[in-house]
């Protein structure tokens, strides 16, 4: 949808994302359900898990939040195709004003080319309305249903949430380590995972499997895939039957003081300033896989799966590409 509001956006994403409660077990569940692309979100499904996740925070009637996808994968992260040239080839009217959720044709956008024109994204991708971190304001029980693909955007949220299930098939990472650096959400992860191993998710660019993950506590319990949604099941009704709605609240709040002590919402900011100068970082070689370069003439998807065939079969992202020799 070209040029489309984010009202629009919203109201064509309500088809691929479902929110659903039972008012007897306060448990609420958001399901991403888009065939056909693994899940992958759009602005508006982002804009509308925030808007859930925000309501489901004031709901009396929700105690814990389950967050799940339909298919083979929870998810490959955000549709950057859905941003084409706003990225690559910018001109005089390019502008970010549907993430932001501006649709008054009077406000004018910083230009191309300039700090903020970047800056007034990712700075804006720190805050819970844009769907990228609700779950880290979320004063309830949050718990994610991982499995097959847990990429990119999808990734924050297993790494927000208080609790994380997953299929032992399941594979985590950020494809954006090969073709931008950083994502949004690096501080969390450090602190999640540890410096050291998510030092090698970094630099390698490589996806953890699902053991390695538990290993490194990541998640807190790997089952088969055929076991994977009674799993869930068990851990929310746990959680459900557990202290009063008001003791969760302060338990959460206790949590939240500990990580902003940790400098959560500072490592968000932080990514945010520095991903807004991203056009200024320099190839070393000319084919060098980086947004801007002449590179990405044939989509970011295609050049991010040309490259990851240079990679040893079990360090690929995808697993048609992990079956080849």
């Amino acid at each position: 949808m070209a040029d489309a509001s984010a009202a629009e956006l919203k109201k064509e994403a309500e088809q691929f994302v479902r929110y659903e409660k039972d008012k007897v077990t306060k448990i609420a569940t958001i399901t991403f359900d888009r065939p056909g692309k693994s899940n992958t979100t759009t602005i508006g499904m982002r804009l509308l898990f925030g808007e859930y996740v925000h309501k489901a925070n004031i709901d009396n009637d929700v105690k814990v939040l389950v967050i799940r996808g339909e298919g083979e994968d929870f998810g490959t992260g955000g549709d950057i195709a859905e941003h084409g040239d706003l990225y690559l080839n910018p001109d005089e009217n390019s502008n970010f004003l549907a993430d932001l959720e501006i649709d008054d044709p009077d406000v004018q956008y910083p230009p191309a080319g300039s700090f903020r024109y970047l800056h007034g994204l990712t700075d804006h991708y720190a805050k819970g309305r844009a769907g990228n971190r609700p779950l880290q304001e979320f004063k309830k029980i949050s718990i994610v249903e991982a499995k097959g693909y847990c990429y990119g955007w999808h990734f924050y949220q297993a790494a927000d949430a208080d609790l994380v299930v997953c299929s032992d098939d399941t594979l985590f990472g950020h494809p954006s380590f090969r073709y931008a650096g950083w994502g949004p959400r690096l501080w969390t992860w450090l602190e999640t995972i540890g410096v050291r191993k998510f030092s090698e998710m970094l630099f390698t660019g490589r996806p953890f499997t699902a053991k390695e993950m538990a290993d490194s506590n990541f998640v807190n319990s790997v089952v088969p895939r055929d076991q994977l949604e009674a799993e869930t099941a068990k851990y929310a009704k746990a959680c459900s039957i557990t202290r009063p709605l008001d003791v969760v609240v302060v338990q959460k709040t206790f949590i939240e003081l500990y990580k902003q002590y940790r400098g959560e919402y500072m490592g968000s900011l932080l990514t945010g300033f520095v991903e807004g100068v991203l056009p200024a970082m320099k190839n070393d070689v000319e084919d060098d896989v980086n947004l801007g370069n002449g590179v990405f003439g044939k989509g970011i998807n295609n050049v991010v799966k040309d490259r990851d065939l240079a990679y040893p079969p079990e360090w690929r992202l995808s697993r048609g590409g992990r079956a080849k020799p």
